[in-house]
């Protein structure tokens, strides 16, 4: 009876396998600073659940390692060891796994790395590798910037106002590179709607097949944004791009484009025009 219940147990997990395989759902991976950081998000886990997307959750144990189900992931670095067991992948391996990346919380160090392009954490490497490969990477927009275990230790709850500017200015670094920052309560939510927009560009036809000119231009018209200020900053645009998209941004005559806007409009292939030259 035992063995019947064994190749029985045996044959719904190859059936399931070949289920899962026939139709691959998208799924995320959550970075969290320690095991307890991910009891606040149960909501999202459900709401990912709900629309059949999966997830994993990777805690960090320390700056330079982590757990990933009984996986332990160690930070590459001099000297250092990037895998203590021969199935534990290196960081940089970690996103070729997932179509995106989920961070509640990132401090001032990881941020600096990931802005600067410099390796030597967990985090830091997988925004880098995720970055390279195409796959988005949603950041807590709201976090203090300082690791939970320094809060704990300084008994304080945010950066000074000089170490504050720095964070915020490596935040607009990430989002230049193609990081994206939202509401950590809000995160689920996003994840959806990028794995949707990510289905909707693998099945959606190209520019020649069913719409036609008019059409297409009709639709790049709704995604206009007109701006009537003199200055525009990277941090409007940094607050447009949250809560909108758009293709194409119409300005004002003599209205100013700082270079980092500049740089985040072009790195998200939003067009740029003054309103004389439409």
């Amino acid at each position: 009876m035992e063995i019947k219940e064994m190749i029985e147990s045996i044959v719904r997990e190859l059936v399931t396998t070949m289920q899962a395989e026939a139709v691959k759902k998208p799924k995320v991976l959550y970075i969290f600073c320690d095991s307890t950081a991910h009891e606040g998000y149960t909501d999202h886990f459900i709401l990912l659940r709900n629309h059949g997307i999966q997830y994993d959750i990777l805690f960090l144990d320390g700056i330079t390692s982590a757990w990933l189900g009984m996986k332990k992931i160690e930070s590459g670095g001099p000297g250092k060891s990037i895998a203590v067991d021969e199935f534990a992948p290196a960081p940089i391996e970690v996103p070729m796994d997932y179509d995106g990346i989920v961070i509640p919380e990132i401090d001032l160090d990881n941020a600096g790395r990931a802005a600067l392009g410099m390796k030597g954490t967990v985090k830091s490497e997988i925004i880098f590798s995720a970055l390279v490969l195409n796959k988005f990477v949603l950041v807590g927009d709201d976090s203090p910037g300082l690791k939970r275990a320094d809060r704990r230790t300084l008994r304080t709850l945010e950066l000074p106002k000089p170490f504050q500017k720095l964070f915020d200015y490596y935040k607009q670094e990430m989002q230049m590179y193609g990081v994206e920052f939202a509401p950590a309560k809000s995160l689920a939510e996003w994840v959806v709607r990028k794995c949707a927009d990510t289905a909707v560009k693998s099945t959606e036809p190209t520019a020649d097949s069913s719409a036609s000119p008019i059409d297409q231009k009709q639709k790049l018209d709704e995604a206009d944004v007109k701006f009537e200020g003199g200055l525009v900053s990277a941090e409007w645009v940094n607050q447009q791009m949250k809560s909108k998209r758009f293709s194409k941004l119409i300005l004002s005559k003599g209205t100013i484009l700082s270079p980092l806007a500049k740089d985040m409009l072009k790195e998200k292939g939003v067009d740029v025009q003054f309103a004389d030259e439409r």
